[in-house]
């Protein structure tokens, strides 16, 4: 039997591990895998570090400093895990970085770079390596996923539980704000942003997630699943 892989997951938020849990689901089939949130929960080797795209931030410079500048010299990282998941929202291309406290370091990408949507790609293209300049890098390490849904994994949540909200219509990908369409739902099926509402209905988003994956219906969905699967170590029994 093969060993469960182990997913390491960088993250905005808690709501946001609950939906990239369930889209790994989807994706992982009868695969074993144990998911760690590394950020915003932390662990003691980790550290606390706040959440939002603040928290990701001061993630993965912590993590590029233990590699002598690089997420990828992170022995401690990658000795530990198989995959490792980096996650933001699309929305942060539109935020500076005095909005979060932060100095940037000269290396540091620059915000705002929020690009016209359609396509969604525009600006998470120009976001990711924005990212990856965070961690030290130029492109994506071996072992890791870039993850950014646009402009939230909210757009994700309505994409796989309501399919007939108008904004589907306009393109998900590109609402501003996904999140608000959680509340104005018909009655009886509104939910909120909550870890408890997400996790009530994470199956729900997982087997729905290969429709809005893998049928043209979000974008960001397709590309990070196709990374994901890229990513993973072939099975130990396979070795």
């Amino acid at each position: 039997m093969s060993d469960p892989v182990r997913v390491a997951l960088v993250a905005e938020g808690p709501t946001d591990g609950i939906v990239i849990e369930a889209a790994l689901l989807a994706m992982m089939g009868d695969r074993e895998f144990v998911l760690t949130q590394l950020q915003p929960e932390g662990s003691v080797a980790f550290g606390h570090l706040g959440t939002g795209w603040v928290g990701v931030y001061r993630w993965c410079r912590q993590a590029a400093s233990r590699g002598g500048g690089r997420l990828s010299r992170d022995a401690l990282l990658f000795g530990t895990y198989d995959v490792v998941v980096l996650h933001i929202d699309a929305d942060v291309a539109a935020k500076k970085y005095s909005e979060g406290a932060v100095e940037p370091q000269a290396t540091d990408g620059e915000l705002p770079c929020e690009r016209t949507c359609p396509p969604a790609s525009a600006t998470t293209n120009v976001l990711r390596t924005v990212l990856l300049s965070w961690c030290g890098e130029s492109t994506v390490p071996a072992g890791s996923v870039v993850c950014i849904p646009s402009k939230s994994t909210d757009a994700w949540v309505i994409a796989t539980l309501f399919p007939g909200d108008p904004a589907m219509r306009t393109g998900i990908e590109c609402c501003l704000d996904p999140g608000s369409r959680l509340g104005l739902q018909r009655k009886g099926d509104r939910i909120k942003k909550t870890q408890r509402d997400y996790r009530a209905r994470a199956s729900l988003i997982s087997s729905s997630w290969p429709r809005i994956a893998r049928q043209g219906v979000c974008g960001e969905a397709h590309r990070f699943e196709t990374e994901f699967r890229g990513a993973l170590p072939p099975p130990s029994d396979l070795v």
